[in-house]
């Protein structure tokens, strides 16, 4: 079991920033009503570092922008605990699936 970070998809889109590690980063979210899609942008300071990445279910936030100096030491990844769901949708995202927080980063590969 893993903590989560609470994601409100009825405010969408919308931001905030959040202490990921030691450092503050700011999530904007977005429902792609087209395309069936979450996405999320991860900012640091002034700067885009990863702009409208995909939650794909099981699949870590980011990772393929990863740079360990940059991002967060930790991995986002939309889940379900009860591993009943396999995709993120707008009818189970906060419900059943939530975006985990996962020591990763330096630690994965």
């Amino acid at each position: 079991m893993g903590d989560y970070i609470e994601v409100d998809k009825n405010l969408m889109p919308y931001s905030f920033d959040i202490l990921l590690g030691a450092e503050m980063f700011n999530l904007a979210f977005k429902w792609n009503e087209r395309a069936k899609v979450f996405t999320c942008t991860l900012s640091k300071g002034d700067e885009v570092l990863v702009y409208d990445e995909p939650l794909i279910y099981g699949s870590v936030l980011f990772a393929s922008e990863y740079q360990s100096s940059i991002f967060p030491p930790l991995d986002l990844v939309p889940w379900d605990e009860s591993e009943q769901e396999t995709e993120v949708t707008f009818d189970n995202f906060g419900k059943t699936v939530f975006l985990t927080v996962k020591m990763g980063g330096d630690d994965s590969e």
